[in-house]
């Protein structure tokens, strides 16, 4: 079978008529040109050179000015490049000569690419880059940074090996994108794979390689098999995506930015970014900066973006929810933004995590280490309504983002939480209030393994229960079921003597510390102690059992309970002259609950109840519960005085209606299956058990594999723009 001759990627007749390009209009109709002609593919050379003039001219080329000019202005005047015809038919006819000039074709008889073929291209390219280090600079990814520069990013590697392929003939070969990278595929019906380009330093080993062991890992790095696979137009698209308008790390081009913007919308108008939700991604932030008048708003492009990720690649995309979530918090939407966020470990836990996948790694040490924070910041200080501290499903939210990234970290090579994950873990749930904590809906999901092994022992009781054994005699069965009876009646009677003594010792035992009104004793007898506790003795008394003669030290020291010993006055600061010590002893005449509920006694909590008191971990708390009252009450009153007539609103401290229904959660990692019983307790939070839970290395599974040259080294990477703060 012969091969078709390849395909030029030169310029047409209609495309030259358009230079010079002199303004972002001109651009946008140049790429309008390539993608809407009939019959002819995008040439990909030729507009990557156009995209990385533009580029170069309006960020690298004005980074000195601008550090010039600091001082002077804090804009920049609007000065686009002029690009001239001459000057990309010079670039793409040195592109042309080197590709075709280094690729021997008369042996290809195929008219399609082979794997040896690909490796070949994918040498011309990485052979002719510099050697030097400038992986995490920007503006390396059009084949202008290639052909004046000699330097190249993981995806311009890729993009330049795809673009050689069409400059070649060799329309089979498309470009697949991950989340942070790119490799091609080939072929009939595109079924090959290989590597053309690295993802960190000492990968060049893998080119020409198959991404199956990356696949078999279930690493993000390739998404678990579903990457973007790119058409023309598509390629077209992350031409268009990778553009960075940054200047330096706080300033960005404007106009590069409208340009990006215009032909992003120029690819969303013809259908070419629906498949690709990383652009529409960039899209959405594009216009949450910009608005264009007559277009969609950021957040529909952005629920647009995710619909994609969950329509065609088995919702395996992290990025789309990231994206919402950074603009949900940006909006101070945080409760929005913390569903997002938490739908984004569900999807990261899909994953196995390598060191490869350090850019998602960050992503969420970021959410995790600061924006988590500031949302509990901003509200740890007041107490309101809308107030996400006083939200169950928030608080269900942050659980669900911690089990997504622990689950992620079962079964992975390298452990994703450490010591300083759980510090940040422990701070945010004892902000939340223990009323909050306690009103989730917390359920385990069951695991396979697990499932089988209830199964199997489902089984063997079936079996056991299924064995012949002897019949038993009439007369065996009834003296059976006697003994059984008077078992049952003798431990009912013991059980329910037991609780009168207990509820009588109790009553006695209160009698002596805190008396009645009616009591008028002062002083507590031990003589009187030692005679209640043996008549208790004697009905405690069983058949074979002693008892022995109670301790008169315990009569003294209970009759001592009653007095107090610290000052609540010095511990809560409300005086300065008084001291740690109480000077008097409290009169245990003084009845419990008008200590707690009066208010005319002079105490130390007025307005408390028996059962606030007894939650309180600290006098602090109930101090504070008694100024939340006031302010309660105050609320309401000045509520009743202004709508007179209509129902009385929620007050500042009552939880609203849908703060109040329980939130369902399923924990599906073991670290936090473990936590359940912790994170629900309405008391006081164990910090240590918990920081212990989520960094013991026994709760995960490693598994061990052989360690490779780049498993300890910095990774360069596709990047996606950073987030616009």
């Amino acid at each position: 079978m012969q091969r078709a001759k390849p395909k030029m990627a030169g310029f047409r007749d209609a495309a030259k008529r358009l230079f010079p390009l002199q303004d972002i209009q001109s651009v946008v109709e140049l790429f309008r040109l390539e993608l809407t002609t009939d019959g002819h593919e995008p040439n990909l050379a030729m507009l990557s050179l156009v995209a990385g003039i533009v580029e170069n001219g309006l960020t690298s080329n004005r980074a000195n000015t601008v550090m010039e000019g600091m001082n002077q202005s804090r804009t920049l005047e609007p000065i686009f490049p002029v690009v001239q015809m001459s000057y990309v038919e010079a670039f793409l006819a040195k592109f042309e000569s080197q590709i075709k000039g280094s690729v021997d074709l008369s042996e290809h008889k195929s008219n399609f690419a082979t794997r040896e073929m690909v490796k070949k291209i994918s040498d011309v390219v990485w052979s002719s880059l510099c050697r030097g280090h400038y992986k995490d600079k920007a503006h390396l990814q059009s084949l202008y940074s290639y052909l004046t520069g000699n330097r190249l990013d993981c995806f311009g590697v890729a993009f330049a090996v795809v673009a050689a392929c069409q400059v070649l003939g060799f329309d089979d070969v498309h470009l697949a994108l991950s989340e942070d990278h790119a490799w091609v595929i080939f072929g009939e019906n595109g079924k090959e794979t290989a590597e053309v380009t690295w993802h960190g330093k000492g990968n060049e080993d893998k080119r020409g390689q198959p991404i199956t062991a990356g696949v078999a890992d279930q690493s993000w790095l390739y998404l678990n098999g579903y990457p973007v696979i790119c058409t023309r137009e598509m390629e077209v698209s992350a031409l268009v995506s990778a553009i960075n308008p940054s200047i330096s790390s706080t300033q960005d081009s404007i106009e590069l930015a409208e340009l990006q913007q215009e032909l992003l919308w120029l690819l969303y108008d013809l259908k070419h970014l629906e498949k690709y939700p990383m652009a529409l991604g960039n899209l959405g932030d594009l216009e949450s900066i910009a608005p264009s008048q007559g277009r969609p708003c950021c957040e529909d492009i952005f629920e647009s973006a995710i619909n994609s990720a969950q329509r065609y690649y088995n919702d395996h995309h992290v990025y789309p929810y990231t994206y919402l979530g950074g603009h949900l918090y940006r909006h101070q939407r945080y409760k929005d933004a913390l569903k997002r966020w938490a739908q984004a470990s569900s999807v990261v836990s899909k994953y196995n995590y390598y060191r490869e996948d350090e850019e998602i790694y960050k992503e969420f040490l970021d959410i995790a280490f600061e924006l988590i924070p500031n949302i509990v910041k901003e509200f740890s200080h007041s107490v309101t309504q809308n107030s996400p501290l006083c939200d169950p499903e928030c608080y269900a939210y942050f659980l669900q983002f911690y089990d997504g990234l622990c689950r992620w970290e079962e079964g992975s090579v390298t452990p994703v939480l450490h010591i300083t994950w759980s510090k940040k873990f422990i701070g945010v749930v004892s902000k939340f209030a223990s009323g909050v904590r306690e009103l989730i809906d917390v359920h385990i999901e069951e695991d396979d393994d697990c499932e089988d092994e209830e199964k199997i022992e489902e089984d063997n009781d079936h079996q056991k229960e299924n064995v012949v054994r002897p019949k038993m005699s009439r007369e065996k069965k009834e003296e059976k079921a006697t003994n059984e009876c008077h078992t049952k009646n003798k431990i009912s009677l013991r059980s329910k003597n037991y609780n009168v003594t207990r509820k009588k010792l109790r009553e006695d035992i209160n009698q002596n510390i805190i008396t009645d009104k009616s009591n008028n004793n002062n002083n507590v007898k031990p003589d009187s102690l030692d005679s209640s506790s043996d008549s208790i003795g004697n009905e405690l008394k069983t058949p074979g059992q002693q008892l022995d003669v109670s301790n008169p030290n315990i009569a003294a020291l209970a009759a001592a309970c009653s007095e107090s010993i610290l000052n609540p006055d010095y511990l809560l600061g409300a005086s300065e002259t008084s001291t740690p010590f109480a000077s008097k002893s409290w009169d245990t005449k003084t009845d419990l609950n008008d200590f707690l509920s009066g208010s005319n006694n002079g105490g130390a909590f007025p307005g408390i109840t028996i059962e606030s008191a007894l939650k309180a971990e600290s006098p602090a708390e109930m101090a504070f519960h008694r100024q939340w009252k006031a302010r309660q009450s105050d609320s309401q009153g000045e509520d009743s005085e202004e709508e007179e007539g209509k129902p009385s609103h929620t007050s500042v401290s009552a939880v609203s209606a849908s703060q109040m229904m329980s939130p369902k959660l399923t924990l599906s990692s073991a670290k936090m299956k473990g936590l359940k019983d912790l994170l629900t307790n309405p008391g006081k939070l164990n910090t240590a058990a918990i920081q212990l839970q989520l960094t013991a290395q026994s709760q995960v599974q490693f598994n061990k594999r052989p360690r490779s040259t780049s498993e300890y080294e910095d990774f360069g990477s596709l990047r996606r723009r950073p987030r616009r703060e």
